[in-house]
């Protein structure tokens, strides 16, 4: 999955469902209330996303999936990163939108090869609704870490926000692709199917 499968012009479409908005935030938060380990570099993601791949053991993949999480969430070489990271949830937490989103500028601007400050930075443009910008963070968010099904499940969830079932259907298919049992890309991928096939006939 490349940055171009997805354009970004969204901006003039219908205002974002409270609902949507909430699993987004739901799934892209998720991290935060986990413990940390190290960044999308981490040596051990390949065979963890094997395990994904591979299991059908509900147990595992929920742990396997948290553990990725955790290895994802941690900046790794900087601890003032981490804490900045821990901050600016909490200040999202808060409703306090703005701050957050200085602190995640400022995690970005110091260390830009780390997805998951790109990751977070897209959540809270999305809450704010700003769509274009959310959708140029994940696709950053997806240059450096392609098997982010977090990102690419949020992307899907954006085009269904704005009423693109096409390019929802992609990320949301490329999110299975990378993790087969993720709740947020199953629950829509057979709707958006019959969707589209509605359109067809």
């Amino acid at each position: 999955m490349t940055e171009s499968t997805f354009h970004t012009d969204i901006s003039h479409r219908r205002p974002i469902r409270a609902v949507v908005a909430a699993t987004l935030l739901c799934l892209l938060a998720v991290a935060a209330a986990r413990p940390a380990l190290a960044d999308q570099n981490d040596p051990r993601l390949p065979q963890l996303f094997d395990v994904l791949r591979k299991s059908d053991n509900s147990r595992k993949i929920e742990q396997t999936e948290a553990q990725i999480w955790r290895i994802w969430s941690r900046h790794g070489e900087s601890a003032s990163v981490d804490r900045l990271m821990q901050r600016a949830q909490m200040l999202m937490a808060a409703d306090q939108v703005a701050l957050a989103a200085d602190i995640y500028d400022a995690i970005i601007k110091r260390d830009p090869e780390f997805a998951e400050g790109w990751n977070r930075r897209a959540t809270l443009r999305f809450m704010t609704g700003d769509y274009d910008g959310s959708v140029a963070d994940i696709q950053k968010v997806l240059a450096l870490e392609p098997r982010h099904f977090g990102a690419l499940a949020g992307l899907g969830m954006i085009y269904m926000a704005v009423d693109e079932p096409e390019g929802a259907l992609r990320a949301f298919e490329a999110a299975l692709a990378i993790h087969p049992h993720l709740p947020a890309a199953r629950a829509h991928v057979g709707f958006l199917r019959e969707q589209m096939q509605g359109k067809k006939l």
